[in-house]
């Protein structure tokens, strides 16, 4: 019934911000980088090229280093950007609820940017932009996942690889963060000091949601992945 309650409270409470919020993330989210990068330095449709993903990893294969930059910083910003909304929208109510809404309006950062409606729903994969939202939500979460990255990456030097891993644990490690935040283990080291077990839940189920999200998105990889055909970033790249 508690579960129930806080989020039955939080959904009916803000209702009118958590619309402006998920709103405003989808809408900023789904405007790709890549594809207008690429468009300005090639005239060329990013998603007709290499992998035919539009994201950092295949405008660093086929467009370069600096508009690969450039588009890996806009991807960032818009995990940055739709949960800063969200926090100051959520100025001056409980902190509990601010947070609520900030996983909420990551999770449709990283939506946006996988189905973006600007470009009939076929966007990028979703990996730089859900790092954003680890850092807004959780740093701990980034943390975890940039030590996960390096021991995967030096392993296989597949990018692909370093982000399917990385989206299976992502559900697992903000669940048991957000557990030892609850029973008080981490005080010193926790963005949100003693959260509720229905926060809990819910961060680790938006978690899920992308991490699933980020997975299908990367379906051709898998099977690449499974061929042993998938592309290696070389020492140069």
């Amino acid at each position: 019934m508690f579960f129930v309650g806080e989020l039955g409270e939080f959904f009916s409470q803000y209702w009118l911000r958590i619309i402006i919020a998920v709103v405003a993330a989808y809408l900023m989210s789904s405007v790709n980088t890549s594809i207008i990068v690429t468009k300005i330095v090639m005239h060329k449709d990013i998603r007709t090229m290499g992998s035919g993903n539009a994201g950092f990893t295949n405008v660093l294969r086929c467009v370069g280093k600096v508009p690969a930059i450039i588009t890996f910083v806009g991807d960032f910003l818009k995990g940055v950007i739709s949960v800063a909304i969200a926090y100051f929208l959520m100025w001056g109510e409980p902190v509990l609820y601010q947070n609520y809404l900030m996983c909420t309006a990551g999770l449709f950062a990283v939506v946006g940017h996988t189905m973006p409606i600007y470009y009939k729903f076929k966007g990028g994969k979703g990996v730089v932009t859900t790092a954003s939202v680890m850092l807004m939500t959780d740093w701990r979460v980034l943390v975890v996942a940039l030590l996960i990255f390096v021991i995967v990456f030096t392993a296989t030097k597949i990018i692909s690889a370093c982000a399917l891993v990385n989206a299976s644990m992502y559900p697992i490690t903000a669940f048991v963060l957000r557990i030892l935040d609850h029973n008080g283990v981490l005080g010193v080291v926790t963005p949100l000091q003693n959260p509720s077990m229905p926060f809990v839940w819910y961060s680790a189920v938006l978690a899920l949601l992308t991490g699933v999200l980020v997975i299908v998105r990367h379906k051709d990889n898998i099977k690449r992945l499974l061929k042993g055909e998938e592309k290696k970033i070389t020492a140069k790249k």
